[in-house]
């Protein structure tokens, strides 16, 4: 299957600056490769159950899906389309910000097809990998949610070594079965744990409706009120709030933590700055004012060739 990389306002799409748009696109059961040209995933599709996918694209412009194991009918086809349009933001338009982006020389580089960021197939699967990332170094991240997928995820057909690779993240009833020793002993979960099992349990049990919070346009649901939705799940603070709504396509909110700070102060030549004069920067970008502070981060990474 292919896909072509345009967005919705017809602007171009760097499918490598998708899959280098932020760390969490490198978590389990993501695989990308070294040289960022080929994304290795399994996904649940429609009437198909769990099925591994190897993304790359064929040609500049053109993305192609390939599905491993039988033949796919129509609808699971659909599923697939459907599921990494929305993996890759095509269905967003960023023309506009790149209209705003290309006068600021810290940010112009993002015109030619940077500024999408890789989503997860379900809003939950954001949360939880959100919430792994909290107060946590990054090897425990990793630890966690390789964990996660290996013992709790539905495995492809075909996949039988206890692995992450070739397994869905976990659902929502998975994570609510799971018991106190898995958390605390497989994957060393610490206080997580607790958050991570009552979100599954509030998903599943349907008193929380994570994909419809991802999908809510701002007229049906304000930044604000999506950011206190969020602050209500368990183990989800301002930190967490923010990078998921920017994983949400919710982008006003700046991402603020212990990374983003002082890589700013570095990248402006400061030891320090504060949070108001950081936000000050941004404002004038509005509701892209997240999306433009962290491509300023991670400005190095997309200007630097693949290998």
């Amino acid at each position: 299957m292919n896909v072509a990389l345009r967005g919705l306002g017809g602007e171009p799409v760097g499918f490598r600056s998708v899959l280098i748009s932020h760390g969490l696109a490198r978590l389990a059961p993501n695989e990308i490769s070294d040289d960022a040209r080929t994304l290795s995933t399994a996904i649940p599709v429609a009437g198909s159950g769990v099925r591994s996918l190897r993304i790359t694209e064929d040609r500049p412009g053109r993305l192609a899906i390939a599905v491993a194991g039988r033949p796919l009918g129509a609808k699971a086809q659909a599923s697939v389309l459907a599921t990494v349009r929305m993996m890759f933001a095509l269905d967003d338009d960023l023309s506009a910000f790149y209209a705003a982006v290309a006068c600021d020389p810290g940010l112009a580089f993002a015109t030619r097809g940077v500024g999408r960021m890789l989503r997860a197939p379900t809003a939950f699967e954001e949360v939880v990998r959100t919430v792994c990332t909290t107060n946590c170094a990054w090897g425990g991240t990793i630890r966690m949610l390789e964990a996660l997928v290996t013992q709790l995820g539905e495995a492809a057909p075909g996949v039988t070594a206890k692995s992450w690779r070739g397994r869905a993240f976990p659902t929502p009833e998975a994570l609510a079965s799971a018991g106190d020793p898995f958390f605390r002993d497989v994957a060393r979960a610490g206080y997580r744990g607790a958050y991570l099992r009552k979100l599954g349990e509030l998903v599943a049990g349907g008193s929380v409706d994570l994909e419809a919070l991802r999908s809510a346009t701002r007229a049906e649901l304000s930044d604000q009120e999506l950011e206190n939705r969020l602050r209500e799940l368990p183990g989800v603070g301002p930190y967490a709030a923010a990078h998921v709504m920017l994983l949400f396509g919710r982008r006003s909110l700046l991402v603020l933590d212990s990374w983003t700070r002082p890589t700013y102060a570095r990248l402006v030549g400061k030891k320090s700055v504060a949070d108001r004069t950081i936000v000050r920067r941004f404002k004038s970008y509005g509701d892209e004012a997240g999306l433009a502070f962290w491509l300023f981060l991670w400005k190095n990474r997309h200007e630097t060739p693949a290998t």
